[in-house]
């Protein structure tokens, strides 16, 4: 891996003064980082640098006089680089992947082009910034976002174990579409050849295994929505129709920093609500749902809505116009959904709102 050295970078960055303006983009990845550097709209020096703070820090030192920002995308090495800039002093901000504008026609792609592009649209104000969570606030989220996890090893186990029976022609206990403890039991109980059954018996003992786990995830989200941090505004989104404890958890977890939405149209965009319109001229299309956001926390908004719709008359009317109007049960259960969305960021950001409920 090439690196760059403190020499080489004074002398690309020499004479950078207060009036000059820089910006940096970073292609981060677990092991090295790819940085290029923009002057005054022009190119000045691309570079492999190792995966550490300490080296992206004085990589730019030449450059910290003019430094307007530095970017780089959201992935799965996390917001550790972007908060140990910050504490540095450097302007540095993670911006949107999807939201990375993509040169038509250009078919190439590399590590070293991304950094140089990432560069390059920041200095034209085309990237999208996203929030970048407290270290707190990432690990209360991590929590919720755990038990999402255990759920979906849950509901793969449960799928083996149905393939299994399937593959090998065992009838299904009666209830195993519940998942009751009589049907799990039968399981147990059921006649099949010895290696056959020693196949069944590793699945069961996988979803026991899960079915604790998520016991205990479960007691923790209980725990963490009573701390002094959550417990007043999960109290109060748990005060709609429809929205248990969980919900509110995921919510409020996933919805951090809820100020930094300027209006509904933000907040259902981001949680994947919102529906893609084509419009020309005189025609106008409703598409499907913009892919956004957290699929585990749109799919619990949305079964937080039948219930709401069953309980609250005002939802249940709004429900029955969207039906009517739209002709389909779940374009307007998605809707009640959005709606949901918007009140439960009111509720945050303005906890004596007086908006209707639908």
């Amino acid at each position: 891996m090439r690196q760059v050295t403190k020499k080489s970078a004074r002398s690309k960055g020499a004479g950078v003064g207060r009036g000059d303006a820089v910006y940096v983009g970073l292609d981060v990845h677990k092991r090295s980082i790819h940085a290029a550097v923009r002057v005054n709209g022009r190119e000045v020096e691309t570079g492999v640098l190792p995966a550490r703070a300490g080296a992206v820090l004085a990589f730019l030192e030449p450059y910290r006089l003019g430094l307007k920002q530095v970017v780089y995308e959201a992935g799965p090495t996390g917001y550790g680089l972007v908060r140990r800039l910050r504490r540095a002093g450097v302007p540095a901000d993670v911006v949107a992947p999807g939201k990375t504008p993509r040169t038509p026609g250009v078919s190439s792609k590399s590590d070293r082009l991304d950094c140089r592009a990432l560069a390059r649209f920041d200095e034209a104000g085309l990237l999208k910034r996203v929030a970048v969570p407290t270290v707190r606030e990432e690990a209360d989220r991590q929590v919720v976002r755990l038990r999402d996890q255990v759920m979906n090893k849950r509901r793969r186990v449960k799928q083996q174990i149905k393939s299994f029976l399937l593959q090998h022609g065992l009838r299904e206990p009666r209830g195993l579409s519940d998942w009751t403890r009589a049907s799990v039991a039968a399981l147990e109980r059921m006649k099949m050849a010895a290696t056959l059954r020693f196949c069944l018996d590793i699945l069961l003992r996988d979803l026991a295994n899960l079915e604790a786990m998520l016991g205990e995830v479960n007691q923790a989200v209980r725990r963490l929505s009573r701390t002094r941090r959550h417990a007043r505004r999960v109290d109060r989104l748990m005060k709609e129709p429809g929205v248990g404890p969980v919900t509110a958890m995921q919510f409020v977890t996933e919805i951090y920093q809820a100020q930094r939405f300027r209006n509904p149209c933000e907040v259902a965009a981001y949680v994947g609500l919102a529906p893609r319109v084509r419009q020309s001229g005189e025609r106008r299309r409703d598409g499907p749902l913009l892919k956004a956001g957290r699929g585990r926390l749109r799919a619990m908004l949305v079964e937080a809505s039948w219930v709401r719709v069953g309980r609250d008359p005002v939802a249940q009317a709004t429900y029955r116009r969207l039906v009517r109007n739209t002709g389909c049960a779940n374009k307007a259960i998605v809707g009640v959904a959005r709606r949901l969305a918007i009140r439960l960021w009111r509720l945050l950001t303005c906890p004596q709102t007086d908006a209707p409920a639908a």
